[in-house]
């Protein structure tokens, strides 16, 4: 008998697990456990075979050399899904039948195909290329009638970009308007000390590049660069291209520039990290630019060669959704609190991509893809995420969104600064009697524009008989000015403000009829 590795291009029939595996990435496990667990550079693997407990031991056995061949060639994600939708299949399969399964028939496959629905069909391209492989290395488990029907069927791949071309509000990418709402809400729940400065530089890393969660927990503190021509300050992160069937996904890297606002406090957060790793690191700029928590660094011992202290993609993923999930940002299209994930990131950046007019081969590029199969969605949907909003939408919008994040006051007697005549908010283009909008109740400088970012300042404090309906008026007019003369894209601009002024004008209503009754 030989082992999987020896045995992979014979056509023997009794096949012997090894001892030990070596992984592509260059972990190793023993694959004649029933858990395999392992670290794989920034990738996490755990297959429990416990949970086929519906197959024989002789299938069980056999469906081990075959995945022992993926965790040898392939990479830990895509080792992952062939168990999982293997798994999938074995649990449909046992649902309806007392006996073990010992072997994969024809008849298994069309029931199991007929099972899924239009969101899952794809699983059966992922079972048919596992069973295929597996007839292909001559191991016992795949009857000669499921291969036949395998090679006559044709089987259609993954659905790619439903949630883009739907706009799918749980899933598919961000309105402009819930763009801005969670960028605002980062900023400020930053500047109280509510977020970790890693977290809040790994959100807008996400906005800006649109990468994978793998890319960004490969990423160490070495690849944040700052270059100075003719003093100017350029900044740029070389990214790692995670994707692209290497061993390791730090084999190729993309350079990718850093606007100021993003790469000099990038820079100083990489400087404060090589200064935290100085004593643990000989050599401090292989530190990862976003670690694993304090708790694993003091107490794990086993990190993956060339990945010590790195995160996983999936569990830097998981912590940035958690963490943005605090956040609270709704949206205006479901009045829900908006599903924030590292997906919703890419896609956002893909569709805005081909909004701006960039093509399939400059899209793939940026969202770093191979080739342009994936990225045609993008091009393809050009969704009107900047949709016409006039006075009747942004009213019926405004208590959704929730743009507006100051506090109504009756008149100037109850502001913060209702002493401070500096602090009215006026704007002659709008009301030539210099009738103040409201107050501003910030006493440090604001260059911000006034009165226009005011609505959705927390600053802000609007007076009740203020003249809202007039700026409403003016910022609905602008925008089909912008429509008529520009794009979408610029004439959405406001809209964030035209519904924090919609919801004052909503608020200002509600409590005048509170008062008359």
């Amino acid at each position: 008998m030989k082992t999987a590795r020896s045995a992979a291009r014979t056509n023997l029939t009794g096949w012997t697990l090894p001892k030990l595996v070596h992984t592509r990435g260059g972990a190793t496990f023993d694959p004649r456990s029933d858990v395999w667990a392992y670290r794989d550079n920034v990738d996490s693997v755990s297959l429990n075979f416990l949970h086929t407990d519906g197959l024989s031991e002789r299938l069980r056995y056999n469906l081990k050399c075959v995945l022992v061949t993926y965790a040898e060639n392939s990479s830990a994600c895509h080792l992952q899904n062939m168990f999982n939708r293997f798994l999938d299949f074995v649990r449909f399969l046992s649902s309806d039948r007392r006996e073990l399964i010992d072997e994969i028939r024809d008849t298994d496959l069309l029931s199991y195909r007929d099972y899924l629905h239009a969101a899952t069909a794809w699983y059966f391209g992922a079972i048919a290329g596992l069973l295929k492989r597996w007839h292909a290395l001559a191991i016992d488990g795949v009857s000669a009638e499921a291969v036949h029907l395998l090679e006559a069927l044709r089987i259609g791949g993954n659905q790619k970009g439903s949630a883009v071309l739907t706009m799918d509000p749980w899933v598919g990418p961000f309105t402009d308007i819930e763009l801005k709402q969670i960028r605002a809400s980062l900023d400020e729940n930053f500047e109280r000390g509510a977020l970790p400065e890693g977290d809040y530089l790994l959100a807008w890393l996400f906005m800006a590049l649109g990468q994978r969660p793998v890319q960004y927990a490969a990423l160490k503190i070495r690849d944040v660069r700052a270059t100075t021509d003719h003093g100017e300050t350029h900044y740029s992160i070389q990214m790692p291209r995670a994707k692209q069937r290497n061993a390791s996904p730090r084999l190729q890297l993309r350079d990718r520039p850093l606007i100021p606002q993003l790469g000099a406090p990038l820079q100083t957060y990489a400087q404060t990290l090589r200064t935290k790793f100085g004593p643990l690191l000989a050599d401090p700029s292989d530190a990862p630019l976003f670690p694993a928590s304090d708790r694993l660094i003091r107490e794990t011992d086993n990190w993956p060669p060339g990945f010590k202290y790195h995160q996983t993609g999936k569990v830097l993923g998981r912590n940035l959704a958690t963490t943005l999930r605090k956040l609270q940002v709704r949206s205006e299209r479901t009045g829900e609190q908006v599903n924030i994930t590292p997906v919703r990131f890419r896609r956002t950046f893909g569709t805005r991509a081909a909004q701006e007019g960039h093509g399939e081969l400059v899209i793939a590029e940026l969202l770093d893809h191979s080739d342009t199969q994936n990225v045609g969605v993008y091009v393809a949907a050009v969704p009107e995420i900047a949709a016409r909003i006039d006075r009747a939408i942004a009213l019926q919008m405004a208590p959704l969104a929730q743009a507006f994040k100051g506090v109504l006051i009756k008149d100037e007697s109850e502001a913060t600064r209702g002493d401070d005549p500096a602090s009215r908010i006026v704007d002659l283009r709008i009301d030539r009697s210099m009738k103040p909008m409201g107050s501003c109740g910030q006493y440090s400088f604001c260059g911000f524009n006034a009165p226009l970012a005011c609505y959705t300042c927390n600053h802000f404090q609007p007076w009740l008989d203020g003249p809202h309906e007039a700026v409403l008026d003016h910022l609905i007019a602008k925008r089909e000015q912008l429509l008529a003369t520009t794009d979408q894209r610029m004439a959405s601009i406001n809209d964030t403000t035209i519904l924090a002024v919609a919801q004052v004008i909503e608020l200002c209503r509600c409590a005048k009829e509170a008062s008359d009754g």
